[in-house]
């Protein structure tokens, strides 16, 4: 009778016989299967669409505007010509040419792995797939349009490919987006925003010098630009948003995720655990700290701010995923406590605020998260060692907060803002690794998902007025204006007025989105602020029709007809059809340079 064979170890994914377990160099993280697949299904769709795109240019719609005058275009472009131009013409083309994009390519992602102190595998993913893609969606789009080069003098040689989709214009956009995308997350200082905008230039330029040399015709440079972008976006939301990757191999670099599931790893039970070792003393300064935004660089850096403003003993605690902030902060008022900085997002700052509200021990905020909202509407400087030096160079100044409460949310605080609906939808769909790589833009992908987020019916009683009934697709509650990218939600949100603002969203069809944003974008300049009894008296039936409205009040009870989406300061909460909210005058005492506030 034949024996069985010794039963064998099971093999982790990705690892073959004989294969160290120990290593986890080889090692797929969890996900990376499904990943990959949703990566391809989305990117048949993209080269289904463009393709799409292609067939109606070269088929129904030749004979539409703007096809009709695509060959004046080209024309003009080629009476345009000089030498210098031509010059010009011939490096920004080099830009997008398939050698140079290969080579920028692999040098940056071997540099994103190999070098010791920067060892980004997520981020040299991010940028390898999304090249390949469009260079994949690209050649599927030649074979299936067959499309002829304009009728003008080409100054390159016609490659065996049809004139759509530009593949320079395609290249050039995944590359340069995709480093600006690594620029703006990783980089700090003035030259982020220098550097990431510098090559987002880059595939306009090689989109104008492909017009410029006669080689595409417009629709085929904006197919390019879109066939890229599309790859960006895919990929992008596949390993910075979607979260389905949980085990990414470049844990510890990007906000401190770990390799089980990307969590932030639990310190030592000990809620407030003091770095170093600082001797609690009466009037001493407690540094709260998020320790997967504030790192063991960041902390010498703040404590040198510190030791300049004659604070040399002062005390490090850190947060920790049970309690962000709220029980080491009571603590130190308790402790008797003479400053409390919190350095963190707005989860950070709002749950120390809540332990500060009504306290009168003074707050210095220190901006290291992802939104930083009431920094930015405070005039704080978004560096922290910046922020740092300008709160204690300041003096005391006392500001707003909000106070919420409803169906399975315990009465708390917020500094920034509340809210239910989208909002509180993109915050659900941001993952902590995308805010941790990206920054604020990973709202921005997040979003995409969720623009379909259904509209609610909402029951607004302000202060002591008459209800109001209302259709939105979200609420915002607000002790500050200002959110990312300098865009104001609420214009006449101020953090010490004794008053909150609340926000009605109520887009209808793409006429209604670009009424509402808009008026956004203008920071409300033309947009009515009415208290609850100025609309009651001034405005007849549900208002239905209108984008966005904006009130002012002091006590706001909302009540939706199903559970909604809600969310403070950036940090999504349990769902519930119940919100009421009221402001807390001069609850928080802040540090603020002059003219802060």
């Amino acid at each position: 009778m034949p024996t069985a064979a010794p039963e064998r170890p099971a093999e982790l994914p990705g690892r073959g016989p004989g294969t160290d377990r120990s290593s986890r160099s080889i090692t797929l993280p969890r996900g990376t299967g499904r990943t990959a697949a949703r990566v391809g299904a989305l990117t048949v769709c993209q080269g289904a669409l463009m393709v799409g795109f292609g067939l109606l240019i070269t088929g129904p719609a030749r004979g539409l505007w703007p096809m009709t005058v695509e060959d004046d275009v080209n024309e003009g472009f080629e009476r345009a010509r000089t030498g210098t131009l031509t010059t010009l013409s011939s490096f920004a083309s080099e830009a997008g040419n398939t050698m140079t994009i290969i080579a920028i390519t692999l040098l940056v992602c071997a540099g994103l792995i190999l070098i010791p102190r920067l060892p980004l595998w997520r981020q040299a993913a991010f940028l390898a797939v999304a090249v390949s893609l469009q260079a994949l969606v690209f050649l599927v789009i030649t074979e299936c349009v067959d499309r002829h080069r304009p009728e003008v003098d080409r100054l390159d040689a016609s490659p065996p490919t049809s004139s759509y989709t530009s593949g320079h214009t395609g290249a050039a956009t995944a590359l340069y987006g995709g480093l600006a995308v690594l620029a703006l997350s990783r980089l700090r200082g003035p030259w982020r925003r220098i550097v990431g905008g510098l090559l987002l230039l880059l595939p306009l330029m090689v989109a104008v010098a492909r017009l410029y040399r006669g080689m595409h015709h417009p629709t085929d440079v904006v197919g390019g630009l879109v066939n890229g972008s599309l790859s960006l976006l895919i990929v992008g939301r596949a390993l910075f948003v979607d979260g389905s990757v949980t085990a990414p191999a470049d844990a510890g670099k990007d906000g401190g995720a770990t390799a089980a599931g990307g969590a932030v790893p639990a310190p030592s039970p000990a809620t407030a655990r003091a770095d170093r070792g600082a001797t609690p003393d009466k009037g001493r300064t407690v540094v709260i700290f998020n320790p997967t935004v504030t790192h063991e660089a960041d902390r010498e850096a703040l404590r040198a701010v510190l030791a300049r403003h004659g604070r040399t003993g002062a005390e490090f605690v850190e947060t920790t995923a049970q309690d962000p902030g709220t029980g080491q902060t009571a603590a130190a008022v308790r402790d008797g406590a003479g400053l409390v900085v919190v350095c963190g997002g707005d989860g950070t700052l709002r749950a120390a605020a809540d332990a500060l509200a009504g306290s009168g021990v003074p707050l210095a905020v220190v901006p290291c998260g992802t939104g930083n909202l009431l920094a930015r509407n405070l005039g704080l400087p978004l560096s922290p060692t910046a922020a740092l030096d300008a709160a204690l160079r300041g003096t005391p100044h006392r500001i707003d907060l909000g106070r919420v409460e409803g169906d399975d949310l315990p009465g708390t605080h917020f500094a920034a803002m509340s809210g239910a609906g989208l909002d509180a939808a993109i915050m659900e769909h941001t993952d902590d690794r995308a805010k941790s790589v990206l920054g604020w833009p990973a709202y921005v992908l997040a979003g995409v998902g969720t623009l379909r987020t259904p509209r609610m019916r909402v029951t607004v009683r302000l202060d002591d007025a008459t209800a109001l009934h209302r259709t939105a697709r979200m609420v915002l509650v607000g002790n500050v204006g200002t959110v990312q990218g300098g865009t104001t939600l609420l214009p006449a949100a101020r953090p010490d007025d004794g008053l909150l603002d609340l926000l009605i969203l109520d887009p209808r069809g793409v006429g209604g989105w670009i009424r509402a944003l808009t008026t956004l974008l203008r920071g409300g300049a033309k947009a009515p602020r009415p208290t609850a009894v100025d609309t009651v008296t001034a405005q007849d039936g549900d208002r239905s029709g209108v984008p966005v409205e904006f009130f002012t009040f002091r006590r706001a009870e909302l009540t939706f007809d199903a559970p909604q989406s809600r969310e403070l300061d950036g940090d999504p909460v349990t769902p519930g059809r119940r919100l009421t909210a009221e402001v807390r005058p001069g609850a928080l005492t802040v540090l603020l340079p002059t003219g802060g506030a």
